[in-house]
């Protein structure tokens, strides 16, 4: 299987390689990622914001630990990744998924997942 040892996220993104989870051991990424937030999104968002310990991992260290796909699959249906859903794929993470390439291919890998495993 080709995520095999990888860390997939609930909605399928795959976070192996996250530049948000390696910021923290990497000042020069830290620094460039909160400057693109401020430049692309008018944030500012503060160096310990910057971090991520996965879906799985402590709330307190989630980059987005208010993510509505992270409390629907994780919180209230006691799921590793969408794909595991009775209901996948449904309309809310369809619509997710159409907002930015990266979405489209985690849901393209969960719809793979689901095919893999059924």
């Amino acid at each position: 299987m080709p995520d095999e040892g990888r860390l997939i996220s609930a909605c399928g993104i795959d976070c192996t390689d996250c530049d948000i989870r390696r910021a923290p051991a990497d000042p020069e990424l830290q620094r460039t990622i909160i400057e693109w937030f401020k430049e692309k999104r008018n944030l500012d968002v503060k160096p310990e914001a910057i971090r991520c310990s996965w879906c799985r991992g402590d709330r307190a260290d989630h980059w987005s630990a208010d993510c509505w796909i992270l409390h629907c699959c994780v919180d209230e249906k006691g799921l590793a990744h969408c794909s595991q859903c009775a209901d996948f794929p449904c309309s809310r993470l369809i619509e997710w998924a159409k907002q930015d390439k990266g979405y489209g291919r985690a849901f393209a890998r969960l719809q793979a997942m689901r095919s893999a495993s059924g």
